[in-house]
């Protein structure tokens, strides 16, 4: 199982430290891990220029930047999106990552790769937060057509992993094993959800019916999907 992590923050704390406990338990049957720490490897915000809808997403002038990540999560059976709480919502690095990759949502052009794979997101606070900030991931990973996501979220009470209490650790590690059990097992055996393939059919039927991005109608296209292919 190949594996890519994006962590939310360069900074190495609770949530952090959880993602490890993860990759720990996953290593038997794990080939290769490659890791994005922001925002060190993709600094920029999104300019709003549209190139990656109107023209292309290489056309993008972050493209050298957003590239390396969107070819780690094509090659990857599991996708690990990490961030601590900031302000109920995600870090604005991750928050910055994910515009780029608006180009990918299913109204747009959706990466055949993604329905076949699965994600993991985690979150922690000292207090609350957790199912907001993961829902700005999921929301994302869903419109990429994710086959499936799981998530994690830990309120630790503390500011760093060493103040996060040994009772609170023992239940953190229980968690993620059973947690780590069910990706092993669905891991090579991902089909998308109902959602997912209701978003799928329902950008398709605008993609057929109408032509507001030309680039968009002729990527649905060349994969065939106006017609009898599908994605999974």
């Amino acid at each position: 199982m190949k594996i890519a992590v994006i962590y939310g923050t360069e900074h190495r704390g609770s949530t952090y430290s959880i993602c490890q406990l993860f990759l720990e338990r996953l290593q038997p049957e794990t080939s290769e891990i490659t890791e994005f720490f922001l925002p060190k490897d993709m600094p920029n915000f999104c300019r709003g220029c549209s190139s990656c809808f109107t023209i292309g997403e290489k056309a993008c002038p972050h493209y050298n930047q957003v590239n390396p990540i969107r070819e780690a999560i094509e090659k990857a059976d599991l996708i690990i999106f990490t961030s601590p709480v900031y302000v109920f919502h995600v870090s604005g690095q991750m928050k910055t990552l994910l515009d780029h990759f608006g180009f990918q949502w299913m109204v747009h052009r959706p990466n055949k790769t993604m329905f076949s794979k699965m994600a993991l997101v985690i979150s922690t606070a000292a207090g609350g937060g957790m199912k907001s900030t993961i829902k700005d991931i999921v929301d994302s990973l869903t419109f990429w057509g994710t086959g499936k996501i799981f998530t994690y979220g830990r309120a630790v009470a503390a500011v760093d992993w060493e103040g996060v209490s040994e009772k609170k650790k023992v239940k953190i590690h229980g968690d993620v094993k059973k947690l780590s059990d069910k990706i092993l097992h669905r891991c090579g055996k991902v089909k998308p959800s109902l959602k997912v393939k209701a978003l799928f059919y329902a950008m398709r039927f605008v993609q057929k019916k109408f032509t507001f991005n030309a680039v968009d109608k002729k990527y649905w296209e060349e994969q065939g999907w106006l017609e009898h292919n599908r994605p999974w």
